[in-house]
């Protein structure tokens, strides 16, 4: 499993490793970064998914963030990008357009939605600052 460093959330007291992917055994070890989409700080969509009630529920909280809280995240070599929320909404599972890639550096976090269901998601937006 590949390790790509680490997501912090201060508002909802997230600080975990963050790994490629998104199949089901990567999640169960850490918030999982969407294959194909950009890297943190990089131009493009960075895409990460996360538990809300199984495991570590990594994104238990997610749905208390608003816009401005920030997310920061932390690649191997110390690198940090720092993130703010822009919005968020809820979709159904096959809205897939939230991994679509952007013109400008943007941040996607989802996590299934309402907690212990699979029928939607939760998805938060945000923007780089730095």
């Amino acid at each position: 499993m590949i390790e790509l460093g680490t997501i912090e959330i201060p508002k909802i007291d997230v600080s975990m490793t963050m790994y490629e992917g998104i199949r089901l055994s990567t999640l169960d070890r850490g918030p999982g970064h969407w294959p194909g989409t950009a890297m943190p700080g990089q131009v493009g969509n960075v895409v990460v998914a996360g538990h809300r009630t199984s495991g570590h529920q990594v994104f238990r909280n997610i749905d208390v963030l608003v816009e401005g809280d920030e997310i920061l995240f932390t690649e191997t070599d110390g690198s940090v990008h720092r993130y703010r929320v822009t919005s968020s909404r809820i979709v159904v599972p096959t809205e897939v357009w939230i991994v679509d890639q952007t013109p400008t550096p943007t941040a996607t976090l989802f996590a299934c939605h309402p907690p212990g269901s699979v029928r939607e998601r939760y998805v938060v937006f945000a923007e780089l600052v730095a």
